[in-house]
């Protein structure tokens, strides 16, 4: 049954795995589980939970009449943290946590930041992390003025989160060109009514002036909506006119708009992608009277784990026992969070308790715990023995096992495992499954699924010190970052006799409390040589590291109080007499509780992926919600058998990844060895001259003001943080971290063929050029892409043309005008590339738009996705009379040439709010 059910879900590709861990479930139209949590470092304050209760209520009921009855809000879980004051009404979180919320509630980390947001990182159509509310968004009614009600905020929101939808304003390029002398706001619909005014700084406006050169409004100008609209659209522009209900559809859609859903979605109506989506397809109207939303409030707990090992005679090989005492002796003594209580349970053909929970209070009971691990194996593998005597730990202390978290590793098959999963679900224990090789069972990955857990994968390549930065990675999901373990250094070498394992750890100043070294080798019974040197020249050698005695093979030192930030130094001598590997893990946590750490989040889109398509590998790097761009980040992609292979992410706004300087770096992985499971693992590095945070540039629109009755009535002006806060010095620093692992099935024998095409073109650009007066030269840009997604170099491009950016579409590039691009030659992926060009039949006049879209074709015919579509505009000479000079037989003509560029992919809002 068990192995059944693994080819079964092998067959569903998984949808984005973005939404991380949502429990969100569709039924009838009806959303339920969807998870709102509110962190830990926010204070007791009723009023938010009141305004959350308020704004679901109103926000089903403006879903269900915007989406035409197909979809409206059912049941919500509020998870209220720990830090809280119990109630009588709160029930036991299961598997909900902060992490995996689909909204969260959180202070910003500078002082003004208050506008709601989604955090997006895929294509149109794909659905994004979460959706970001401050407390005083939630409590604070004057901001009702400037956003709208929280209801109408909650629906904008929803649809970028839920079905990948963009914005319709752009506040990087407010308005678009629409002939001489005349621009238009950037929004959806173009019949929302509104003046063009520059406020003067004195409460009292002018209308803005017209620049020529530009061909748009001057700087500093704003469109003001009037407050009564007879349109409906759009709820993506401006959901807070009272008359906008519906999102703009193909007959409303401005396909002359500069803003992010034309470009990310190729000029499609936001209803267009809404229509396109799973939830659509298998949804009906709704009929019948609408019911409030079912609200829950849940509690946080403390935290209660249960180590779950496999001790079978398996584990006896590749030294994979000695090396799950040392990585379960970095969870113990490095990661689980004070306070939390662990137990410890071992399996093989039955299962055994080894000790019960136990509250880490000090490190004393930390060692406790550690000498308990397990260093012998023998046996078989019955899985769900281990889980029943997991269950049973819980139930010494406890009533209910509702969120109590068990890390499951094993290394083998076991056909009965899917026999428990039903007792198991009904449990409400989350399940951390870590496979350990080749041969572990293939259902752990259902497990965890079922339960809300995380999922790993470990090799017995020990250069890679996978295991260690599994269970490194396993840390609390509360959202308390103060708290979070956080890995700066994971490395491992094969190093031969007498040779040295040299490097260099930066502890920047975010972080230090409880920081750890911890050295360990392969071979040898007794230690290599060490030598550790921190900022200030402070020496400590192998007599400073405390060695186990079970003969474990690690060495671990502790860092009293803050470690001293700056650059420390290591090296190792393998005193072995053959090769051997050598590693070093450094974790640490928050400096102070004040200022939260730099911290890195990989993910993927998918764990669940069908050769060929190509599994897109995502790591966010930030500080306190603000996005720190500028890092060099790679990651590592492991397959279970066979050599690593090293991936530059970038966060270039092209190739996989959509949005340039959002903190989140992308690219495609395709090198796939085989089927099976594949881990990841993270590694940023910063530099101070290159780092900086930014702003995210993409939340809900603040509306300055309304004209009522014919007056302009302004609300106040938007707080901004100081650039000279949002670019604070960073220092230099280094993070990194396990994303999981994912399974690919389909892989050929032998390996991949040529089946990969180049990547789509996502920052095409269109100019308009004055090439010695004759006004039809156009200058087309891009970032070249690869022969393979965005490796390589394509063989050959195809470029469109049209005064329609329908016709340039996927479905429809084909049938548009061709562009001869003849001489035109690709080059190595990221590389930059222009090409110039007069079209071959062009009419011009006033005002006339030309749309370019293209796409790359490798040398196996395999053809990329159509790029986004760039859109220039003409704007013919203004002729203007002169007198004729006396000479002059018949009046004469002086003319002035104005062009003016309109250029829709180098837009550089964030997709987001």
């Amino acid at each position: 049954m068990g192995r059944n059910w693994w080819f079964l879900i092998l067959t569903l590709q998984a949808v984005l795995h973005g939404v991380m861990g949502s429990m969100v479930k569709l039924q009838n139209g009806g959303f339920e589980n969807i998870v709102i949590a509110i962190n830990p470092g926010i204070s007791e304050d009723d009023r938010i939970v009141s305004s959350i209760k308020g704004m679901i209520k109103e926000a089903s009921s403006y879903l269900y009449s915007a989406t035409k009855q197909k979809f409206y809000i059912k049941s919500v879980k509020v998870v209220i943290p720990l830090t809280w004051q119990s109630k009588p009404g709160y029930e036991r979180v299961t598997t909900e946590s902060f992490e995996k919320a689909d909204v969260i509630v959180a202070d910003p980390y500078l002082k003004y930041g208050d506008d709601p947001y989604t955090l997006q990182y895929g294509g149109c159509g794909e659905p994004g992390r979460y959706i970001h509310f401050t407390p005083n968004f939630l409590t604070n009614d004057s901001l009702l003025h400037v956003y709208g009600s929280r209801g109408r905020i909650f629906v904008h929101e929803w649809a970028h989160l839920r079905w990948g939808v963009f914005d319709e304003y752009n506040m990087n390029a407010p308005f678009y060109a629409t002939g001489p002398q005349k621009a238009e706001a950037t929004r959806c619909s173009a019949d929302i009514s509104g003046q063009y005014i520059f406020p003067l700084g004195t409460g009292k406006t002018r209308p803005c002036k017209f620049e020529h050169r530009t061909g748009l409004y001057e700087p500093g100008c704003q469109f003001i909506p009037d407050k009564v609209q007879s349109t409906s659209a759009s709820i993506m522009y401006m959901q807070s006119l009272p008359s906008v209900t519906q999102f703009c559809d193909n007959s409303t859609h401005n396909t002359q708009a500069t803003n992010m859903q034309n470009k990310l979605c190729n000029y499609k109506s936001t209803w267009e992608v809404i229509m396109d989506s799973a939830d659509f397809a298998i949804s009906s109207p709704v009929t019948g009277p609408l019911l409030d939303p079912t609200i829950s409030l849940l509690q946080s707990q403390e935290r209660v784990v249960c180590l779950v090992l496999d001790v079978s005679g398996s584990m006896g090989s590749y030294n994979r026992i000695g090396r799950l005492k040392q990585a379960a002796e970095v969870f113990i003594r490095q990661i689980v969070e004070i306070d939390s209580w662990v137990g410890i349970v071992t399996f093989q053909s039955s299962a055994t308790i080894k000790i019960g929970l136990k509250q880490i209070t000090s490190d004393s009971v930390r060692e406790m715990l550690a000498s308990y691990l397990p260093t012998t194996a023998g046996g078989g593998t019955v899985i769900c023995d281990g889980l029943q005597k997991g269950y049973e730990v819980f139930m010494q202390k406890y009533s209910t096992a509702k969120g109590c978290e068990i890390v499951l590793l094993t290394d083998g098959e076991d056909s009965s495992i899917s026999s428990c999963f039903p007792a198991v679900q009904s449990r409400g224990i989350i399940i951390h499954t870590i496979a350990l090789g080749p041969s572990a069972a293939k259902e752990l990955k259902q497990l965890s699924d079922m339960t809300g857990g995380l999922k790993f994968a470990a090799t017995d390549n020990l250069d890679t010190n996978s295991l260690i930065d599994v269970f490194s990675s396993i840390s609390s999901q509360t959202g308390d970052t103060s708290q979070l373990p956080i890995q700066l250094e994971s490395k491992g070498e094969t190093i031969a006799p007498r040779g040295w394992l040299d490097g260099t750890v930066i502890i920047d100043k975010t972080v230090g409390n409880d920081t750890f070294f911890v050295f360990t080798w392969s071979l040898s019974t007794y230690p290599p040589g060490i030598l550790l040197k921190d900022p200030k020249g402070r020496k400590y050698s192998e007599a400073d590291f405390t060695i186990d005695n079970t003969n474990v093979r690690s060495a671990r030192l502790q860092i009293k109080g803050t470690a001293e930030p700056g650059e420390w130094s290591y090296s190792l001598m393998n005193t072995h007499t053959t090769s051997q590997v050598l590693s070093i893990t450094v974790t640490s946590r928050a400096a102070s509780a004040s200022v939260p750490p730099l911290i890195v989040k990989p993910f993927m889109n998918t764990d669940n992926s069908v050769y060929p398509s190509p599994v897109v590998v995502y790591a966010e790097v930030s500080q306190g919600f603000l996005p720190v761009i500028g890092a060099n980040v790679t990651a590592t992609v492991e397959p279970q058998t066979g050599t690593p292979v090293e991936l530059q992410l970038f966060d270039s706004g092209t190739g996989a990844d959509i949005q340039k300087d959002d903190g989140i770096y992308s690219a495609y992985f395709i090198k796939f060895t085989g089927n099976g499971r594949y881990n990841i693992k993270v590694r940023v590095e910063g530099k101070d001259e290159t780092v900086r945070r930014v702003r995210r540039q993409s939340q809900a629109l603040y509306v300055p003001g309304y004209v009522e009755d014919g007056a302009i009535k302004m609300n106040a002006p938007r707080p901004e943080a100081s650039e000279d806060e949002i670019q604070a010095n960073l220092g230099d620093f280094s993070r990194t971290a396990s994303g999981g692992s994912f399974v690919v099935q389909g892989v050929p024998p032998g390996g991949p063929t040529d089946v990969f095409p180049p990547c789509k073109i996502t920052d095409l650009a269109a100019e308009l050029l004055d090439d010695d007066g004759d006004d039809d030269t156009f200058l087309l840009s891009w970032t070249a892409p690869g022969n393979d997604y965005d490796v390589g170099k394509a063989d050959r491009y195809e470029i469109k043309l049209s005064e329609n950016p329908l016709s340039l579409q996927n479905e429809n590039f084909h049938s548009a005008t061709s562009v001869n691009a003849s001489g035109l030659t690709p080059e190595d992926a990221g590389a930059k590339q222009n090409f110039t060009f007069k079209p071959e039949k062009f009419t011009k006049e006033n005002g006339t738009a030309l749309y370019f879209a293209i796409r790359a074709i490798d040398r196996s015919n395999n053809t990329g996705e159509a790029s986004n579509i760039a859109r220039a505009v003409l704007f013919l000479p203004r002729v203007l009379p002169t007198t004729p000079s006396p000479t002059e037989q018949s009046p004469r003509l002086n003319t002035v040439t104005l062009i003016v560029v309109i250029v829709c992919p180098g837009w550089s809002q964030t997709a987001g709010a």
